[in-house]
């Protein structure tokens, strides 16, 4: 399993400010973008898999959701994620 309990509290704790702060919207684009690049390797591999593609979208469109309200409330936390997880936008 790629998404251990370990791993999460990692993600929260680099970005979330600490292993509690789930609820962060740092923390939760980072655990989308953890999400993100491992279904991507999944799909080079296995093209025919449709489910994870439609799996994969909806979780680019969340990602981008919170991308938004993040650059709407604050533009230097949105700045500092996008340049941390090295995002295009």
């Amino acid at each position: 399993m790629y998404l251990t309990k370990e791993v999460k509290q990692e993600i929260f704790k680099k970005h979330g400010g600490s292993e509690n702060n789930t609820g962060s919207a740092e923390g939760q684009i980072a655990l989308f973008t953890h999400r993100i690049s491992h279904l991507t390797e999944h799909l080079k591999k296995n093209r025919q898999d449709y489910n994870t593609e439609r799996a994969l979208v909806s979780l680019v469109g969340k990602r981008r959701s919170l991308l938004d309200y993040l650059k709407k409330k604050d533009i230097e936390r949105y700045r500092a994620i996008v340049k941390e997880l090295g995002l295009r936008k």
